[in-house]
């Protein structure tokens, strides 16, 4: 929404961690496919459960919710959950979407993004398509995640920093009034928590 410093300092974690990776390849000290290995396992598996397991909270209880909305960072570190350097989350940030607002993330500078709870960002989430074009034409981009939002759906486009990021705390599907918080997790997608997809409602058995 507002524009932010985007920075990073060569202290950054990630920056440090990328250098070291490519000299050791370099040097032949290690493989680049055990990298890629490590990089899907966090990717895929270990961020993104921690941010299903946030929203499936956020779902099921809703003081925990209020806390979440006005103090992510807090809030996501009442699950045990890192919020520290490491996780690129000192200051998280959860918008939440509703009947009338679709809210959607983006970093227009550079790939800043809470990877504790979403895990790496993915190679779109980088492209100077994706960080330009959400911002023009959200409306346009979310149609081809997928995403068709009603004419007047009103859709806030949040852009991230190395001071702020964002997690979207997506609608909860109908027809899951009665699940467990482990169920509702494995409904989370990490497109559902940038905002370029939404959670589906489930088929009925």
């Amino acid at each position: 929404m507002s524009d932010h410093d985007h920075q990073h300092h060569p202290d950054d974690p990630a920056i440090r961690a990328e250098a070291l990776e490519s000299l050791l390849i370099e040097k032949g000290l290690l493989d680049p496919a055990a990298v890629d290995a490590v990089i899907a396992t966090f990717n895929e598996r270990i961020g993104p459960m921690n941010g299903a397991r946030v929203v499936a909270r956020a779902w099921s209880d809703a003081d925990f919710r209020q806390r979440l909305l006005e103090n992510g960072s807090d809030a996501v570190a009442e699950l045990g959950i890192d919020s520290g350097p490491g996780g690129q989350m000192e200051q998280l940030v959860v918008v939440e979407n509703t009947e009338r607002v679709h809210n959607v993330v983006v970093c227009t500078l550079c790939s800043c993004y809470p990877w504790a709870v979403l895990g790496l960002p993915p190679r779109w989430y980088k492209s100077p398509e994706y960080r330009s074009r959400i911002v023009r034409e959200p409306r346009a981009v979310l149609t081809e995640f997928g995403t068709q939002l009603a004419p007047d759906t009103e859709i806030r486009v949040w852009d991230s920093s190395a001071e702020v990021r964002y997690l979207v705390l997506p609608k909860r599907p109908r027809g899951t009034e009665a699940w467990s918080e482990d169920d509702l997790a494995a409904l989370v997608t990490r497109d559902a928590m940038i905002g370029v997809e939404q959670v589906p409602e489930p088929r009925p058995a």
